[in-house]
């Protein structure tokens, strides 16, 4: 808190005589004398230090003449003389004796001279608060604002109000960041004082606060200023409309104090509004601006404004979503600034802050070591100092120059000598060993060459990532790059490559490369080799060029294959030995191992690990290679990057929450769910067969080779099948036959069960969604959905007719009916046949009175096979759309793959990590209940933590998984089948392959039964109980009571009767 400056002691007229001095001439009529006397007095105390102010009684003079309502003169002589004095170089020596919070002290007494009835005195007054508070120490305005704010809210003269508004654009204009740091104060006062009655005041008053808000560096904030002012000024009309601008804003920048009080009277003010929409968005707001403040100090005095609303808003609002926005909000305000539980933040006891009574202490403590006593009549400025100190360390101003310019004068003047300079020092480094300042990481003093030593702030769409963060390189180090997902790994790399880290150096100090997990489509035609010589970053041979390439596998024939033809392991082999070639200084890898075989990623750890000069920084969710490779951990936790040494095994020792980076253990809270499947007309177990592959070969146009020989295999609802092999040899291109991406074409078969729905996540699983990136991943949902039916169906091989296809529908689509030909048009329904289905067919030109139905295997051979398909698919899907697409229920199947509905409906996918988005492809490929489950490589893009809740979900899940990935974890915990691919061919182990039913147990139907189901609207359909079906024995017995009860004369009827 501030504090007076000591009241000098009673000076007697003994006293006054023998400092040689008649304070009295500072008030006579004559303006030359006054003023050369005051100009005297500041010489003597530049010559003789404070003691001159201290020893003469100048203040009780001053304020007697202050007080002289008979004289003007003297009155306008006492306000002057401050001014003089200043102007004379003497306002180091003066401030201690004037600069304070006492009512009774000189400042406040020039405020109420402002509303003097004499002009000369009002003018006197203004021009000797003016020019103080343009000369005196910037952190002894703290010392003086309280003052300033109690005038300017309860004077009872307009004129000191405009005086005291008048002394604060002084301060803005002179001292702008330290009473930038006072606006949590000031704001909200000239926010009170724009309604003033006053028209003056309130034109004061508002250019005050329009200045005032100047000064607000935030650049999130600072182009809606105009608007939060005009919210202040007309809070009902513009405060809604402000509101919605804020919600629209990504805040990225560090949220300051001034920030905070200019937004604080909006947000609480949007908190009371009527609209839960509004509410919602304050809500969002607050949360996102509460993770950018970096210290409890800064947000704790708006704590008590925001809190209590944001409780109430949380036990009254009914939309459960919004409730839940408001719940984290809250939690977010708590942690920051770090309020108990039990507490609405309006209890909360004072933060610990600086006093002048620790500060005064430390420095006599000095000033004892060094054998220094203060000179005599210092003991006002040894106080006022002991403030300004005190004041710098609650203002987290450690800084050196600081200091020595603030306080060394006055330490000068309590000990003179040269020594002033460094007993300040002395000083700071005392006051800031006994602050309670901010935890900051310890300094890393290892040693080595500095690549990179830089503090940053980072954003991803409308996510917060990092705030005031710390990266700091050293030359031949390997760094992990460690985070849940969503932290901001991938995100922070691209940020590099684009130069978008403050401070990180540019590619002419630095080569920086970064090797992405995919190479771009527009590269396909392009030859391997063509591929790597064009890049105009590489300076190496056409020999080095080859050399390179074929260390990392690629011989000469493989070095002329496009690049479209290679599959995801051999395009990271490519883009690494694109990054040997660069030859970086430092090199970004993002999930390098994701589609390399266990030989590819063996020899990756053995080159990054041979690397003395280079600098890497690796994000992999391989706990393995990252084990086996990095030397030090860079940790994203709380928008903060924090190293630790050592491996990832040293890193969870250390931090033992991270242990999900290291183990597939899935989280107690942390759980995914995958919708069961309905059931399939004629399967009554899970090993019969509902897809199946007889001899299938296949060979892309493009290669001289074939890719696939002779292959058979079957899936069921039992199957667990993990598909292994080396790069190259075929996994993806089966998958592809199996779910009708493509179709076989040297030979072969795929059959399966016509209402079979298969969810498939391709290799490159952000081709889902390459296309919808600015659509919110329930805008995805609703297009993607839209008729019913997967729109990514209709691209599929097996749904695309050829021209040789129609050319044979064309001509078996004949049928001769009575004698007269008839040609088929379309297939609109079906119905069941035995153990197949029959279908209705429709004729050109003709009603639908004349369509007739045709069995299944007569429309396959008349070439009607993919319209078959494409009625099976749509009737499947419609037997699996149980659920209703509507956004509720789009939320809570994305949120059983841990996705918050804050970024389900109200954020593109265009802002989400890549585990986020991988997330999304799952739920899409999920949403038809699929009997089957297909995903390729499921771990490139998912944390250690999401891969353990997908194991556990996939055991969980009722029908086929098949899974390509080269991770052993996670393929052993799930898969007892194996599909091993070499040179194209297939040799399968551990499977159960059977004709027929088989002879496990029978599908339960009765968990079908119980199923809720909603209509089109999202209303829940209330089902009547199923009447039990009698067995014979039972109806016969059932038959024998209603004859007897006949005979008897009862009136008695079945249900068939009634």
């Amino acid at each position: 808190m501030p504090i007076a400056a000591a009241a000098p002691a009673p000076v007697s007229a003994a006293n006054l005589k023998a400092a040689g001095s008649d304070m009295t001439s500072l008030l006579v009529a004559d303006k030359a004398a006054r003023n050369s006397a005051a100009e005297a007095l500041a010489s003597r105390a530049q010559n003789d230090g404070p003691a001159a102010f201290a020893q003469s009684g100048f203040v009780q003079a001053v304020l007697k003449g202050l007080a002289d309502k008979k004289s003007a003169a003297a009155r306008e002589g006492a306000a002057e003389s401050i001014s003089v004095i200043v102007k004379a170089g003497a306002v180091k020596q003066l401030e201690p004796f004037v600069v304070s919070a006492d009512a009774a002290g000189i400042f406040n007494q020039l405020l109420e001279a402002l509303a003097d009835k004499e002009m000369a005195v009002k003018k006197a007054s203004l021009s000797s608060l003016k020019s103080l508070a343009k000369n005196m120490s910037p952190y002894g305005i703290a010392i003086v604002l309280p003052t300033l704010l109690h005038q300017i809210k309860t004077a009872g003269k307009w004129q000191v109000k405009t005086g005291s508004l008048t002394v604060v654009d002084t301060f803005i204009k002179n001292h702008p960041s330290v009473i930038a740091k006072l606006t949590p104060d000031l704001i909200p006062v000239l926010a009170e004082a724009i309604w003033d009655t006053k028209a003056d005041v309130k034109k004061a008053a508002h250019e005050t606060l329009t200045k005032s808000t100047a000064l607000i560096s935030n650049k999130d904030v600072e182009r809606f200023i105009p608007a939060l002012i005009s919210a202040l000024i007309n809070p009902v009309e513009e405060v809604p409309s402000t509101i919605q601008l804020l919600g629209a804003t990504t805040f990225v920048s560090e949220v300051d104090a001034p920030t905070l009080s200019l937004m604080a009277p909006l947000l609480q003010r949007g908190l009371s509004e009527r609209p839960t929409a509004t509410k919602r968005k304050v809500a969002v707001i607050i949360d996102n601006m509460s993770k950018l403040v970096d210290s409890e100090y800064t947000v704790r005095p708006f704590v008590p404004k925001l809190l209590p609303g944001l409780i109430k808003i949380q036990e009254t609002v009914s939309d459960p979503e919004a409730r839940g926005v408001v719940v984290k909000a809250i939690a977010t305000l708590r942690g920051v600034a770090k309020v108990p539980e039990t507490s609405d933040g309006s209890d909360l006891p004072p933060l610990k802050m600086a006093d002048a009574k620790g500060t005064s202490a430390s420095l006599l403590a000095i000033f004892k070591k060094a054998s220094i006593a203060p000179a005599a009549g210092t003991e006002t400025v040894l106080s006022y100092a002991a403030q300004l100190a005190a004041n710098m360390v609650n203002a987290r101003n450690f800084e050196v120059p600081d200091w020595e310019k603030t306080l060394a004068p006055f330490v000068a003047l309590i000990a003179p000598g040269p020594n002033s300079v460094e007993l300040t020092r002395q000083w700071l480094l005392k006051s800031a060993s006994e602050s309670d300042g901010d935890d900051d990481d310890d300094a890393d003093d290892e040693e080595g060459e500095d690549l990179c030593n830089c503090t940053f702030s980072l954003a991803y769409g409308a996510k917060i990532l990092l705030n005031t963060a710390t990266l700091r390189l050293k030359r031949g180090h390997r760094y992990g790059l460690c985070g849940r997902n969503g932290s901001g790994k991938s995100t922070l790399m691209r940020a590099i490559t684009n130069g978008q880290v403050e401070g990180f150096p540019s590619p002419d100090e630095v080569r920086t490369f970064y090797v992405e997990h995919d190479i771009d489509g527009s590269d396909a035609d392009t030859t391997v080799l063509d591929f790597i010589v064009s890049d105009t970053r590489i300076q190496a041979s056409h020999a080095e060029v080859v050399e390179a390439l074929t260390s990392v596998g690629f011989n000469a024939e493989r070095q002329q294959n496009a690049i479209g033809s290679l599959s995801g392991g051999w395009k990271m082999k490519l883009a690494l030995a694109r990054a040997v070639l660069f030859n970086a200084d430092i090199l970004l890898l993002d999930e390098p191992t994701n589609h390399l075989d266990v030989i590819n990623v063996a020899w990756l750890e053995n080159y990054l690990c041979g690397l003395k000069t280079c600098t890497s920084i690796i994000v992999s969710h391989d706990s393995g290679f990252l084990n086996n490779t990095i030397t030090d951990v860079l940790h994203l936790d709380r928008f903060k990057v924090k190293r630790y040494r050592g491996n990832l095994e040293a890193f969870v020792k250390a931090v033992p929450e991270a242990k999900s980076y290291y183990t597939l253990e899935a989280a107690e809270d942390y759980k995914f769910k995958l919708p069961d499947p309905p059931l399939l007309d004629g399967v009554k177990t899970k090993e019969k067969s509902l897809l199946k592959m007889r001899q299938v070969g296949f060979q892309y146009p493009t290669q001289l080779k074939q890719q696939l020989y002779d292959i058979t295999l079957q899936v069921s609802l039992s199957s667990r099948v993990a598909i292994l092999g080396p790069n190259g040899s075929g996994k993806s291109t089966l998958v592809k036959l199996l779910i009708g991406d493509m179709e076989p074409n040297k030979g072969g078969e795929v059959w399966k069960h016509p209402n079979l729905v298969i969810g498939y996540v391709a290799q490159h699983a952000f081709h889902h969604i390459d296309h919808h990136l600015d659509k919110t991943p329930l805008e995805y949902m609703l297009w993607r959905y839209q008729t019913g039916e997967d729109l990514e169906e209709l691209n599929k091989a097996n749904r695309v007719i050829s021209a040789e296809e129609e050319a044979k529908m064309k001509e078996g689509g004949v049928v001769v009916i009575e004698g007269v030909k008839r040609l088929i048009d379309e297939i609109v329904a079906r119905k069941k046949l035995k153990q197949s289905y029959e279908y209705e067919v429709t004729f050109k030109n003709l009603s639908s009175t004349e369509n007739i139905w045709l069995s299944r295997d007569e429309l396959i051979q008349r070439g009607f096979e993919k319209k078959v398909i494409e009625l099976d698919t749509r009737e499947a899907q419609r037997l699996g759309l149980l659920r209703p697409l509507v956004r509720r229920e789009i939320e809570k199947h994305f949120a059983d793959f841990g996705l918050e509905a804050e970024f389900v409906s109200h954020n593109t996918m265009r802002g989400l990590s890549g585990g986020q988005k991988v997330k999304i492809v799952l739920g899409a490929a999920t949403w038809r209940r699929p009997h089957v489950i297909c995903l390729d490589e499921p771990t490139n893009y998912l944390d250690r933590e999401s891969l353990a809740a997908l194991i556990e979900a996939l055991k969980e899940f009722q029908g086929g998984v098949l899974i390509i990935t080269h991770n052993r974890d996670f393929s052993e915990s799930i898969c007892k089948e194996v599909w091993a691919m070499r040179d194209g061919h297939l040799e399968a182990s551990g499977h159960n392959w059977v004709e027929g039913q088989g002879s496990g147990p029978r599908i339960d139907q009765g968990k079908e039964d119980e199923e809720d189901q909603y209509d089109a609207m999202g209303n829940k359909i209330d089902k009547s109980k199923k009447a039990k079906k009698l067995t014979s024995a039972e109806a016969r017995k059932a038959k024998k009571d209603r004859m007897a009860r006949r005979k008897r004369g009862e009136e008695v009827f079945t249900d068939e009767e009634v």
